[in-house]
């Protein structure tokens, strides 16, 4: 285990010439920032490129971090803006559909927001992948920043103060947008609720 005063201290390191402390930096949080990205785009080759790009963003400005939050709310933070701005490149260009869904691998399977049940049988395993599906194509319909806040708190188990923090927002805005994302999640799912009623 390792808190966020080891984060810190990589950095201290490396701001003084050691480049391995940040390849270190880079591989401790690595696996977290592509599950994020990818429970943000729902796509293993865009998620991979947010990802590339924050490390990048990280490389260039790590100087800036002041260790007033952890290093992960710092990242969630770039990670968050190159989404955005990935986001708004493809739409000038209308290039990528966010409708669409893509396979899932194990390593960005999302299960924070299914309906569990509790017949371990074949029917309940295709339809707890049913209902999963049918949740993440509505939220991938979200705008995307409220969609970023439903997989803050959802996915990532982030606070509200976290992800005040990320966003850099006051905390009625993400209660707002969260309450916001979740009607429209809901309303997004009527006429599928034979996908979400408990087993007998």
């Amino acid at each position: 285990m390792y808190n966020f005063e080891d984060d810190a201290c990589l950095i201290r390191r490396f701001l003084k010439g050691d480049e391995a402390s940040f390849n270190t930096l880079v591989s401790r949080h690595m696996e977290q920032a592509y599950s994020f990205a990818f429970r943000l785009t729902r796509d293993q080759e865009v998620a991979s490129d947010v990802v590339a790009l924050a490390f990048t963003r990280v490389y260039k400005s790590v100087e800036r971090f002041e260790g007033k939050s952890t290093f992960t709310t710092w990242l969630y933070r770039i990670i968050t803006n190159c989404f955005l701005d990935i986001k708004k490149k493809e739409t000038r260009r209308q290039a990528v559909s966010i409708d669409t869904p893509n396979e899932v691998d194990g390593k960005g399977q999302v299960h924070a927001l299914q309906i569990e049940s509790n017949v371990p049988s074949a029917f309940s395993t295709v339809m707890s992948n049913e209902r999963t599906k049918l949740i993440w194509d509505a939220i991938a319909q979200l705008p995307e920043t409220q969609r970023t806040i439903l997989v803050m708190f959802h996915a990532e188990n982030l606070d509200y103060q976290q992800i005040c923090d990320v966003l850099n927002v006051p905390m009625g805005t993400v209660k707002s947008r969260l309450n916001r994302a979740r009607l429209m999640v809901q309303e997004a799912l009527r006429g599928q609720s034979s996908y979400f009623v408990e087993a007998a």
